[in-house]
Protein backbone atom coordinates (compact mmCIF):
# COMPACT_ATOMS: atom_id res chain seq x y z
CA UNK A 1 0.00 0.00 0.00
CA UNK A 2 1.18 3.82 -0.38
CA UNK A 3 2.32 4.97 2.57
CA UNK A 4 -0.21 6.93 4.49
CA UNK A 5 0.39 10.96 4.58
CA UNK A 6 0.40 12.57 8.07
CA UNK A 7 -0.49 16.70 8.39
CA UNK A 8 0.96 18.13 11.20
CA UNK A 9 -0.51 21.78 11.11
CA UNK A 10 0.98 24.59 13.42
CA UNK A 11 -0.02 27.90 14.71
CA UNK A 12 3.05 29.66 14.81
CA UNK A 13 3.21 32.66 17.70
CA UNK A 14 3.79 31.21 20.79
CA UNK A 15 3.89 27.75 19.47
CA UNK A 16 6.88 27.51 17.26
CA UNK A 17 8.01 31.08 18.28
CA UNK A 18 9.09 32.42 21.58
CA UNK A 19 6.38 35.13 21.45
CA UNK A 20 4.02 37.28 18.52
CA UNK A 21 6.36 37.13 15.02
CA UNK A 22 5.99 41.10 14.88
CA UNK A 23 7.87 41.36 18.41
CA UNK A 24 11.43 40.53 17.09
CA UNK A 25 12.42 43.56 14.99
CA UNK A 26 9.30 44.89 13.07
CA UNK A 27 7.57 46.76 16.39
CA UNK A 28 11.45 47.23 17.43
CA UNK A 29 12.27 49.47 14.15
CA UNK A 30 8.81 51.43 14.68
CA UNK A 31 10.83 52.30 17.99
CA UNK A 32 7.50 50.73 19.97
CA UNK A 33 7.29 48.56 22.66
CA UNK A 34 4.99 45.26 21.79
CA UNK A 35 2.53 46.72 24.01
CA UNK A 36 2.09 50.12 22.83
CA UNK A 37 1.36 48.44 19.29
CA UNK A 38 -1.12 45.80 19.76
CA UNK A 39 -2.65 48.69 22.05
CA UNK A 40 -3.14 50.55 19.22
CA UNK A 41 -4.44 47.80 17.25
CA UNK A 42 -6.92 46.82 19.87
CA UNK A 43 -7.88 50.81 19.97
CA UNK A 44 -9.30 50.62 16.05
CA UNK A 45 -11.06 47.20 16.90
CA UNK A 46 -13.13 48.89 19.86
CA UNK A 47 -13.24 52.57 18.54
CA UNK A 48 -14.73 51.67 14.86
CA UNK A 49 -15.47 48.25 14.72
CA UNK A 50 -12.31 47.33 12.90
CA UNK A 51 -11.78 43.25 12.99
CA UNK A 52 -9.36 42.37 15.13
CA UNK A 53 -6.31 40.87 12.29
CA UNK A 54 -7.40 44.27 9.95
CA UNK A 55 -6.86 46.10 12.55
CA UNK A 56 -3.23 44.85 13.21
CA UNK A 57 -2.73 44.91 9.86
CA UNK A 58 -3.57 48.56 8.97
CA UNK A 59 -1.28 49.50 12.07
CA UNK A 60 1.44 48.11 10.25
CA UNK A 61 0.89 50.01 7.34
CA UNK A 62 -0.01 53.26 9.20
CA UNK A 63 3.25 52.99 11.42
CA UNK A 64 6.01 52.09 8.34
CA UNK A 65 4.53 55.14 6.93
CA UNK A 66 5.05 57.32 10.04
CA UNK A 67 8.15 55.99 10.19
CA UNK A 68 9.34 55.95 6.60
CA UNK A 69 9.90 52.60 6.30
CA UNK A 70 9.18 51.09 3.23
CA UNK A 71 7.02 48.12 3.79
CA UNK A 72 7.75 45.69 1.13
CA UNK A 73 7.70 41.97 1.32
CA UNK A 74 11.48 42.32 1.20
CA UNK A 75 11.57 43.87 4.71
CA UNK A 76 9.01 41.92 5.89
CA UNK A 77 10.91 38.96 5.07
CA UNK A 78 13.77 40.55 6.91
CA UNK A 79 11.65 41.06 10.07
CA UNK A 80 11.63 37.19 9.95
CA UNK A 81 15.21 36.78 10.55
CA UNK A 82 15.75 36.68 14.08
CA UNK A 83 12.98 35.03 15.25
CA UNK A 84 14.04 32.87 18.26
CA UNK A 85 12.18 29.65 18.40
CA UNK A 86 11.67 27.26 21.26
CA UNK A 87 14.29 24.78 21.75
CA UNK A 88 14.44 21.88 19.15
CA UNK A 89 12.40 23.82 17.10
CA UNK A 90 15.27 24.13 14.18
CA UNK A 91 15.88 20.57 14.03
CA UNK A 92 12.68 19.21 14.61
CA UNK A 93 11.29 18.52 11.10
CA UNK A 94 14.07 16.87 9.63
CA UNK A 95 13.64 14.38 12.99
CA UNK A 96 10.22 13.51 12.63
CA UNK A 97 10.45 13.52 8.69
CA UNK A 98 13.47 10.51 9.31
CA UNK A 99 10.93 8.65 12.03
CA UNK A 100 7.74 8.86 9.92
CA UNK A 101 9.52 7.50 6.57
CA UNK A 102 11.34 4.76 8.76
CA UNK A 103 7.79 3.27 9.73
CA UNK A 104 6.40 3.97 6.65
CA UNK A 105 4.92 7.00 6.94
CA UNK A 106 5.58 10.57 5.20
CA UNK A 107 4.75 13.92 6.94
CA UNK A 108 4.10 16.85 5.52
CA UNK A 109 3.93 19.89 7.88
CA UNK A 110 1.97 23.38 7.74
CA UNK A 111 1.03 26.30 9.28
CA UNK A 112 -2.17 27.86 9.39
CA UNK A 113 -1.35 31.49 11.28
CA UNK A 114 -2.91 34.74 11.96
CA UNK A 115 0.51 36.20 11.84
CA UNK A 116 1.91 37.46 8.84
CA UNK A 117 2.97 35.46 6.40
CA UNK A 118 5.92 37.36 4.58
CA UNK A 119 7.27 37.23 8.11
CA UNK A 120 7.55 33.64 8.51
CA UNK A 121 8.51 33.41 4.89
CA UNK A 122 11.54 35.25 5.92
CA UNK A 123 12.16 32.57 8.67
CA UNK A 124 14.72 29.94 9.14
CA UNK A 125 12.61 26.61 9.46
CA UNK A 126 9.83 28.26 6.29
CA UNK A 127 11.65 25.66 4.05
CA UNK A 128 10.07 22.97 6.22
CA UNK A 129 6.49 23.67 5.42
CA UNK A 130 4.12 22.24 2.30
CA UNK A 131 2.07 25.52 2.41
CA UNK A 132 1.97 28.60 4.86
CA UNK A 133 -1.33 29.70 5.13
CA UNK A 134 -1.01 33.57 7.23
CA UNK A 135 -2.40 36.94 6.45
CA UNK A 136 -0.71 38.73 3.26
CA UNK A 137 -0.38 42.32 2.00
CA UNK A 138 -1.14 43.42 -1.45
CA UNK A 139 1.19 46.02 -2.76
CA UNK A 140 1.06 48.46 -5.16
CA UNK A 141 3.64 49.47 -8.13
CA UNK A 142 6.50 50.49 -6.16
CA UNK A 143 6.32 47.15 -3.98
CA UNK A 144 4.78 48.98 -1.03
CA UNK A 145 1.98 47.44 0.47
CA UNK A 146 -1.50 49.14 0.63
CA UNK A 147 -3.96 46.63 1.51
CA UNK A 148 -4.38 43.77 3.34
CA UNK A 149 -4.90 40.65 0.61
CA UNK A 150 -5.67 38.00 2.95
CA UNK A 151 -6.51 38.20 6.88
CA UNK A 152 -6.82 34.56 8.51
CA UNK A 153 -8.72 35.25 11.79
CA UNK A 154 -9.52 32.43 14.23
CA UNK A 155 -12.66 30.76 12.84
CA UNK A 156 -11.29 31.19 9.38
CA UNK A 157 -8.92 28.95 10.28
CA UNK A 158 -10.36 26.15 9.91
CA UNK A 159 -11.05 26.08 6.19
CA UNK A 160 -7.50 25.15 6.12
CA UNK A 161 -7.83 21.95 7.34
CA UNK A 162 -10.59 21.16 5.01
CA UNK A 163 -7.71 22.43 2.00
CA UNK A 164 -5.40 20.46 3.53
CA UNK A 165 -7.38 17.44 3.52
CA UNK A 166 -8.60 17.86 0.39
CA UNK A 167 -5.72 18.70 -1.37
CA UNK A 168 -7.02 21.73 -2.78
CA UNK A 169 -3.74 23.93 -1.00
CA UNK A 170 -4.42 26.86 -3.41
CA UNK A 171 -6.19 29.57 -1.18
CA UNK A 172 -7.84 30.34 -4.31
CA UNK A 173 -9.21 27.45 -5.27
CA UNK A 174 -12.52 27.44 -4.00
CA UNK A 175 -14.01 25.25 -6.60
CA UNK A 176 -12.74 22.47 -5.97
CA UNK A 177 -12.69 22.79 -2.40
CA UNK A 178 -16.58 22.43 -2.27
CA UNK A 179 -16.58 19.68 -4.95
CA UNK A 180 -18.47 16.69 -3.50
CA UNK A 181 -15.46 13.63 -2.82
CA UNK A 182 -15.75 10.57 -0.91
CA UNK A 183 -12.27 10.50 -0.24
CA UNK A 184 -9.32 13.02 1.05
CA UNK A 185 -5.86 12.79 0.56
CA UNK A 186 -4.77 13.26 4.43
CA UNK A 187 -7.98 11.86 6.55
CA UNK A 188 -8.69 13.60 9.33
CA UNK A 189 -7.43 10.92 11.60
CA UNK A 190 -4.14 11.58 10.03
CA UNK A 191 -4.48 15.41 11.05
CA UNK A 192 -2.45 16.52 14.14
CA UNK A 193 -2.86 20.66 15.40
CA UNK A 194 -0.40 22.36 17.47
CA UNK A 195 -1.41 25.64 19.29
CA UNK A 196 -1.04 27.44 22.20
CA UNK A 197 -4.54 29.14 23.12
CA UNK A 198 -7.93 30.26 23.38
CA UNK A 199 -7.23 31.65 19.63
CA UNK A 200 -6.62 28.03 18.22
CA UNK A 201 -10.06 26.60 19.81
CA UNK A 202 -11.80 26.16 16.33
CA UNK A 203 -8.83 24.10 14.74
CA UNK A 204 -8.54 21.94 18.16
CA UNK A 205 -12.39 21.65 18.46
CA UNK A 206 -12.71 20.44 14.30
CA UNK A 207 -10.31 17.84 14.98
CA UNK A 208 -11.44 16.75 17.79
CA UNK A 209 -14.43 16.31 16.86
CA UNK A 210 -13.64 14.59 13.11
CA UNK A 211 -10.95 12.05 14.86
CA UNK A 212 -7.88 13.86 14.63
CA UNK A 213 -5.87 15.12 17.47
CA UNK A 214 -4.61 18.65 19.06
CA UNK A 215 -1.76 19.67 21.55
CA UNK A 216 -1.45 22.56 23.42
CA UNK A 217 1.95 23.66 24.17
CA UNK A 218 2.92 26.41 26.79
CA UNK A 219 6.38 28.05 27.46
CA UNK A 220 7.85 26.45 30.53
CA UNK A 221 6.43 27.94 33.58
CA UNK A 222 3.56 29.75 32.25
CA UNK A 223 0.84 26.94 31.75
CA UNK A 224 -2.14 29.75 32.15
CA UNK A 225 -3.50 29.50 28.34
CA UNK A 226 -3.39 25.53 28.12
CA UNK A 227 -5.07 25.18 31.50
CA UNK A 228 -8.56 26.24 30.16
CA UNK A 229 -7.73 24.37 26.63
CA UNK A 230 -7.90 21.56 29.46
CA UNK A 231 -10.39 22.33 31.20
CA UNK A 232 -12.86 23.06 28.53
CA UNK A 233 -11.58 19.54 27.12
CA UNK A 234 -10.85 21.02 23.56
CA UNK A 235 -7.55 18.64 22.92
CA UNK A 236 -5.99 15.54 23.36
CA UNK A 237 -2.21 16.38 25.23
CA UNK A 238 -0.64 19.26 26.64
CA UNK A 239 2.79 19.73 27.40
CA UNK A 240 5.86 22.05 27.17
CA UNK A 241 7.05 23.64 24.50
CA UNK A 242 10.12 21.98 24.41
CA UNK A 243 10.77 20.10 20.74
CA UNK A 244 13.86 18.85 21.82
CA UNK A 245 14.78 15.30 21.12
CA UNK A 246 12.97 12.81 23.65
CA UNK A 247 11.11 15.77 24.61
CA UNK A 248 7.76 14.91 25.93
CA UNK A 249 6.11 16.62 23.00
CA UNK A 250 8.85 14.15 20.26
CA UNK A 251 7.07 11.17 22.26
CA UNK A 252 3.64 12.23 21.69
CA UNK A 253 4.27 13.01 18.34
CA UNK A 254 6.05 9.95 17.74
CA UNK A 255 2.99 7.85 19.34
CA UNK A 256 0.60 9.42 17.22
CA UNK A 257 2.40 8.40 14.05
CA UNK A 258 2.71 4.66 15.21
CA UNK A 259 -0.86 4.65 15.63
CA UNK A 260 -1.41 6.29 12.75
CA UNK A 261 0.23 3.67 10.67
CA UNK A 262 -0.90 0.96 12.31
CA UNK A 263 -4.88 2.44 11.68
CA UNK A 264 -3.95 2.89 8.06
CA UNK A 265 -2.22 -0.80 7.52
CA UNK A 266 -5.25 -2.44 9.27
CA UNK A 267 -7.60 0.00 7.04
CA UNK A 268 -5.85 -1.55 4.27
CA UNK A 269 -6.57 -4.69 5.51
CA UNK A 270 -9.55 -4.90 6.15
CA UNK A 271 -10.48 -3.29 2.70
CA UNK A 272 -8.50 -6.26 0.93
CA UNK A 273 -10.04 -9.09 2.91
CA UNK A 274 -13.31 -7.43 2.14
CA UNK A 275 -12.59 -7.24 -1.75
CA UNK A 276 -11.33 -10.73 -1.77
CA UNK A 277 -14.44 -12.33 -0.03
CA UNK A 278 -16.70 -10.22 -2.24
CA UNK A 279 -14.89 -11.89 -5.52
CA UNK A 280 -15.23 -15.33 -3.68
CA UNK A 281 -18.54 -14.66 -3.44
CA UNK A 282 -19.22 -13.93 -7.11
CA UNK A 283 -17.11 -16.57 -8.05
CA UNK A 284 -19.05 -19.18 -5.83
CA UNK A 285 -15.97 -20.20 -3.90
CA UNK A 286 -16.20 -21.96 -0.16
CA UNK A 287 -12.77 -20.47 0.87
CA UNK A 288 -12.43 -19.87 4.32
Amino acid sequence: MAKPIIALMYDFDSTLSTTDMQEYDFIKNLEMTPKEFWQEAALYTKKYGVERILAYMYVMVKKCREKGIRLTEKYLNDCGKNIVFFKGVTTWFDRINEYANSIGAQVEHYIISSGTSEIVMGSEIAKYFKKIYGCKFLYDDNGEAIWPSMAINYTLKTQYIFRIGKGVLDEFDDDNLNKHSESRRIPYENMIYLGDGLTDIPCMKLLREKGGKSIALYPSGNKKRAKQLVEDKRINYVTVADYSPNSTLEKIIKMMIDNMVSYANLKDREEKQIAAFKKMTLEGTNED
